[in-house]
């Protein structure tokens, strides 16, 4: 699962996420789904556009001047009475009234110790309360409030009710409704004088109201809701429903419907909590309430003292009595501003997952952290716009927390598995350069012996010729890696006949070391075997290094033989630069040329030919391979043959070959200014002091001769 950089598991990951959010009532999701859609109302809650209920208040002040809770029922009559008169469409009575008015005049004497039987007996005979409150529960448009129950613990059966008239579109809703076991109702008397009834239950999601049920079942029964009803009763219209294959999308009365979830509940779209929707049950008692306020409305009778009422918690506070939560359920069916959930927002829903998800397990793996962060965070923020902007404008309910959530949990799963998996390469990483370093610690210690080897195999001049005072040598070589493919060799043919040579193999570093042993030995055995005669013994070492050059390199040699005794030199150039010739003083800086011919194993059985030269004693010669005209500095110049020349000709015409040899290492090295040789350096650098050794030559230069 972390191959592919972590896409992998991605993509399982995202599918699981998908999976869960499509899921229907997974535990956890429905919770902050629920926050998030109180979230939209506090930060834009309702404007109420149109006033169509308003609420008759038994307040505080009510209780004050005309007692407690519960008044009599007389007295409830009288109130009705009085808002009757202002002409309202229709009147909610949010109170169940399940028992007989105990201030009812028969049943005062009961209340009361001490009354005499005829004053019991006249008590009897007046009319109850209830029969006067159901005397004007029959003269006015009334809707009775009745509540839910799980299950038949009252005597109140569904039988009771009665089922109003119902325009259906689409399937039968009775399926998919709320559905309560009974009801609890008010008394008989008053229930059978109601012109409706509607139920008031609802159904708090985490102790807060979000939806009302515009339409329930009591076990077979249709039962619509409180505001639904009062609406109903004041419009005359019939309850109108339209049932999709998976349950009730809307609901109203008559033409007007509103969305609804499948179960037939509505999502209220909350304002806070408006002092201006109430009016004092005692100020319309006392007649002190213009009757303009109330005429043509929708009004809600109900407790609202505090301890008597049923607050209820909301997405726009804590507390609002439950009758205010009807009238607002009222105004948004009048505003058409109920809130809806729509099938297609699960979709959505998952869409918005599934996208950004999807840019995310292509892009986290492959980008730096900071920003994949940003790419999540513009994510997260489309989501939460995307969600807020359909709640402000379309009043669609959005979940953008399950999405968010989701994205912050893909990349979170993406960027601890990508992270593993660097992990792991890093310590693999780590491991392979471990091994390297130790294969190169390898290496370079079997460099170091090869380098020690090879530069143990170039002879010394106090070595080769111990005693030797006729002939000054200077030898150098530095391998531009740690082996080189430069050589350089002089031995003894016999006591007088010296043969010295220079070359440069055409390969560098290990390759170039090896061919360069092999030429080194088998030109020092062919001179050996062969003897002194140097185009003869020139030929003969082209065939020998020739025979086993499987990698087809070449080598370059300037090789000759100087007779000591007589300072004549047979000399043959194989490819190579021409040695500079050091003369006496005042004959100036020259080339010795001549005896030239192809570099060795470039052409088999060339006929190499080979020149003579004398030297005067105290000539120097002076040999180089090209890694000296060739060095650069930090520029990419060359050395170039000029400078070397300039060198030459500033020394002292009585310097010795150590002088000739460190003057040049010298400007080599001033002019590369550090910068690492690209070739190997040779320098060769010998002087015939003629036949009587060296104490001769510098008697001459002392007596200016």
């Amino acid at each position: 699962m972390r191959g592919g950089r972590g896409r992998p598991f991605g993509l399982a990951f995202l599918v699981v996420l998908l999976l869960a959010l499509v899921a229907p009532g997974l535990a956890g999701l429905g919770g902050l789904r629920r926050a998030a859609f109180d979230a939209y109302q506090l930060l834009a809650p309702r404007r109420p556009a149109s006033a169509p209920a308003v609420i008759v208040a038994i307040d505080e002040a009510s209780l004050i001047i005309h007692g407690q809770w519960p008044w009599p029922r007389t007295l409830l009559a009288r109130l009705l009475t009085r808002i009757g008169e202002a002409g309202p469409a229709a009147i909610g009575l949010d109170i169940l009234m399940p028992e007989a008015d105990r201030l009812s005049p028969e049943r005062l004497a009961e209340l009361i110790a001490g009354v005499d039987r005829e004053t019991a007996d006249r008590l009897a005979r007046l009319p109850s309360s209830d029969a006067a409150l159901a005397a004007a529960l029959r003269s006015l448009p009334v809707v009775l409030a009745v509540a839910g129950l799980e299950s038949g613990e009252t005597s109140s059966r569904p039988a009771a009710l009665r089922e109003p008239a119902l325009r259906r579109f689409g399937n039968d809703p009775a399926p998919f409704l709320r559905r309560y076991e009974a009801i609890l109702r008010s008394v008989d008397l008053l229930h059978d004088a109601a012109k409706g009834h509607g139920l008031v239950s609802a159904d708090p999601e985490g102790g807060v109201v979000r939806r009302l049920p515009l339409l329930a079942l009591v076990d077979r029964t249709l039962l619509p809701g409180f505001g639904l009803e009062v609406l109903r009763v004041a419009s005359g219209s019939p309850l109108s429903v339209r049932v999709g294959a998976r349950g009730v999308e809307a609901a109203g009365v008559g033409d007007v419907l509103a969305p609804t979830e499948p179960d037939g509940s509505a999502w209220i779209h909350f304002s806070p909590h408006d002092p201006g929707r109430f009016v004092g049950a005692a100020d319309v008692l006392a007649g002190t309430v213009d009757a303009r306020r109330l005429e043509r409305k929708l009004v809600l009778v109900g407790v609202t003292a505090i301890g008597l009422s049923d607050h209820q918690a909301t997405p726009v506070g804590d507390r609002m009595p439950g009758v205010e939560i009807h009238a607002q359920l009222l105004e948004g069916l009048f505003d058409g501003s109920l809130l809806a959930r729509p099938r297609w927002t699960r979709w959505l829903e998952a869409g918005l997952l599934a996208g950004v998800g999807l840019a995310l397990i292509v892009f986290v793996p492959a980008r730096p952290v900071r920003l994949s962060v940003a790419l999540t965070l513009v994510g997260v923020a489309v989501i939460l716009a995307l969600g807020f902007a359909l709640f402000r404008v379309r009043g669609i309910l959005l979940d953008p927390l399950g999405p968010s959530l989701g994205i912050v949990a893909l990349f979170t799963g993406l960027l601890v598995v990508t992270l593993s998996e660097a992990e792991s390469q890093r310590i693999a990483l780590r491991r392979l350069l471990e091994r390297q370093r130790e294969a190169a610690a390898r290496i370079a210690g079997e460099l170091e012996a090869a380098r020690r080897i090879q530069m143990g195999s170039l002879p010394s001049p106090a070595g080769a010729f111990p005693g030797e005072t006729r002939v000054t040598i200077y030898s150098f070589l530095e391998p531009a890696q740690e082996v080189g493919g430069d050589l350089y060799d002089f031995f003894r043919l016999d006591a007088d006949r010296l043969v010295f040579l220079i070359g440069d193999v055409s390969g560098k570093g290990l390759p170039g070391s090896l061919f360069m042993a092999v030429s080194k030995s088998l030109y020092k055995s062919t001179a050996l075997r062969r003897g002194g005669e140097i185009a003869h013994l020139m030929r003969e070492a082209n065939a020998e290094i020739s025979r086993d050059n499987a990698e087809m390199l070449f080598v370059t040699v300037w090789a000759g033989v100087l007779d000591a005794r007589s300072g004549v030199l047979t000399y043959c150039n194989a490819g190579h630069d021409d040695p500079w010739r050091l003369s006496r003083p005042g004959r100036g800086l020259d080339r010795l040329e001549g005896g030239g011919g192809p570099p060795l194993c470039a052409v088999d059985d060339f006929p190499y030919v080979s020149a003579t030269h004398s030297m005067e004693p105290g000539e120097t010669l002076c040999l180089i391979t090209d890694g000296v005209t060739e060095a650069r500095n930090a520029r990419g110049e060359l050395y170039g043959r000029h400078r070397l020349e300039d060198v030459l000709a500033g020394l002292d015409p009585g310097a010795d070959p150590v002088a000739v040899g460190e003057a040049i290492r010298a400007s080599v090295a001033a002019f590369a200014g550090g910068v690492a040789p690209v070739d190997d350096i040779a320098i060769l650098v010998l002087r015939w002091n003629g036949p009587a050794g060296a104490s001769r030559v510098t008697d001459e230069r002392v007596s200016g001769r």
